[in-house]
């Protein structure tokens, strides 16, 4: 197995000697190389993980955006559930990806700020849902209707600050 690290110059606490730049964490297997950072912008779904009340994990799928240069991880979720509940009290969380063959995998550990529930078509949390929706996605065939629906559902934009990424390659 190959592993790799990168912690943030952003985190002094969680950084350590020798860490990787963000741009590139590569790791190698049998000849094979993976960037881990390539894994978590392209996968096209990951798992997030959010601490329950109790302590034990509450594990998610979702579909998420990454700005490398940025280091931040983006998804769109909805209040009132349980990984809202769970990133509102406590901001930590990790969200992991493996590549499609399954055989490399990438974890980043993060630092979660929300916004506020979508409230209204034109409000500010919708223009940056329609943001995230045109970085992930591209174009929606109806902009009126992802507005209205947004609101229906009470979307809320996940933002995760990426601290640390690692990962491996195990074949």
């Amino acid at each position: 197995t190959s592993a790799a690290s990168w912690c943030s110059t952003d985190a002094p606490s969680r950084s350590t000697p020798g860490c990787a730049e963000r741009r590139h964490v590569i790791v190698e297997k049998n000849g094979k190389k993976v960037d881990l950072h390539d894994l978590i912008a392209d996968a096209p779904t990951a798992v997030l993980a959010t601490i329950r009340a109790d302590g034990r994990p509450q594990l998610s799928p979702v579909n998420q955006y990454y700005d490398r240069e940025a280091g931040i991880v983006y998804v769109s979720i909805a209040e009132g559930r349980a990984k809202t509940a769970n990133l509102r009290r406590d901001p930590r969380a990790s969200l992991q990806a493996s590549s499609a063959d399954g055989w490399a995998w990438a974890t980043v550990d993060c630092t979660a700020e929300l916004t506020a529930p979508a409230s209204a078509p034109d409000d500010e949390v919708v223009d940056q849902l329609v943001a995230y929706f045109r970085a992930a996605a591209g174009e929606h065939s109806d902009w009126d209707e992802y507005r209205r629906v947004m609101v229906a559902e009470r979307r809320v934009l996940l933002k995760l600050h990426v601290e640390r990424i690692y990962g491996a390659k195990v074949h």
